[in-house]
């Protein structure tokens, strides 16, 4: 694992040649760049168990049973504490939004990478395209492209992703737009729920965490992963904890997401039915470190392209993150400052590279701005 830097990397000089990353003839490549190819410590396990846990019952929970809800928050308490990792099943969410959303990746990623790159993101930014992190960084790239865009729950944006799509691309992606506003509008109506859930299972009522969230300042992102000739040398995406307080994440059936638990990576099997749900930084933030941010990766394969879909949630940009005082204690007493979700975005999008410690790496570079 990395050491915790005693300050963080300047930002990237953007006169940088970058490598350009174009899926359609690096998938054929029998030799990958060497920017893509990981540290021997950190590649692909050939042995990876299976990880095993017992998914979580929305609408069981949802009911207000109170049986129901003591055995929901009992499991995912156990989960968070041990690695901030659960299933949801009975969500709720339409499968056939759900099947629209995997499909409409296609006639995006199926683009020329010229065209693709109208939506460029810029470096500095955390919405549109990215063709891994070239441009960005010159080693240990990510085998994938992913476009990133904003969601936010407040008044006055109920189109914000389906502008956001015609501004960037164009009228012919209307309904491109269209699918992705109302599967943003379904998941921060589903990550209330988990709110919920949260807020019971730490002891501080169902409304805490859902208040706190409420018109909500969110990112969606769709990942693609490229086949690879050399997945044994390669990661899809990097072990890293998510910066945001909590990701929704919806995969394909191919397979390639792994949890490290118990000192070891875990695969998580795909299940259509289920939407994979981890703690982020900011909500291990929020718990005063009770809940722990889920180290996870993704490998990649040389027979088939791997989607997945997926929504961070996190606070309005000025909202202040704070723990509730009763999950501060003599014997657990603050782990983090105060800080806005506006400044630890900026942190990971112009200072710091999100790996296991971008919290803590987060808390000492506030420490020596106040010093």
């Amino acid at each position: 694992m990395p050491m915790l830097p005693s300050k963080p990397p300047p930002p990237l000089n953007e006169d940088q040649s970058p490598l350009v990353f174009d899926a359609s003839v690096l998938q054929y490549q029998s030799n990958i760049p060497s920017q893509f190819i990981w540290p021997d410590h950190e590649k692909p396990c050939s042995e990876t168990p299976e990880l095993v846990i017992p998914p979580i019952d929305m609408k069981g929970f949802s009911s207000r049973d109170p049986l129901a809800i003591s055995n929901a928050s009992q499991l995912v308490n156990e989960a968070c504490k041990k690695h901030g990792f659960f299933l949801v099943v009975n969500h709720g969410i339409d499968s056939q939004l759900i099947a629209k959303a995997h499909k409409f990746m296609d006639s995006f990623f199926g683009l020329q990478l010229s065209e693709k790159q109208r939506a460029q993101r810029k470096i500095g930014e955390h919405c549109g395209y990215a063709s891994s992190f070239t441009g960005r960084f010159s080693s240990k790239l990510p085998w994938k492209e992913t476009l990133s865009f904003r969601y936010y729950a407040g008044e006055q944006s109920s189109n914000i992703v389906e502008d956001y799509f015609v501004n960037v691309m164009g009228e012919d992606f209307r309904e491109f737009g269209k699918v992705y506003q109302e599967y943003c509008e379904a998941m921060s109506n589903l990550s209330l729920g988990i709110m919920e859930l949260l807020g019971a299972s730490l002891g501080v009522g169902l409304e805490h965490f859902k208040d706190f969230f409420q018109g909500n300042d969110s990112i969606m992102r769709l990942n693609y992963y490229p086949i690879c000739q050399k997945p044994d040398l390669t990661l899809g995406t990097g072990p890293h904890c998510d910066p945001t307080s909590l990701t929704i994440l919806h995969q394909d059936l191919v397979g390639g997401l792994q949890v490290f638990v118990d000192e070891q990576w875990h695969n998580v099997s795909p299940d259509q039915d289920a939407f994979v749900v981890n703690i982020g930084d900011t909500f291990m933030a929020l718990s005063n470190g009770i809940y722990k941010s889920c180290l996870h990766r993704a490998v990649v394969n040389n027979q088939t392209v791997r989607k997945s879909l997926a929504f961070f949630l996190s606070p309005e940009m000025n909202k202040v993150v704070r723990p509730p005082r009763s999950l501060v204690s003599s014997s657990n007493p603050r782990n983090y400052p105060d800080f806005t979700w506006a400044a630890f975005l900026e942190f990971t999008q112009k200072h710091y590279r999100a790996d296991m410690k971008t919290l803590n790496a987060f808390t000492e570079w506030i420490g020596q701005k106040i010093n």
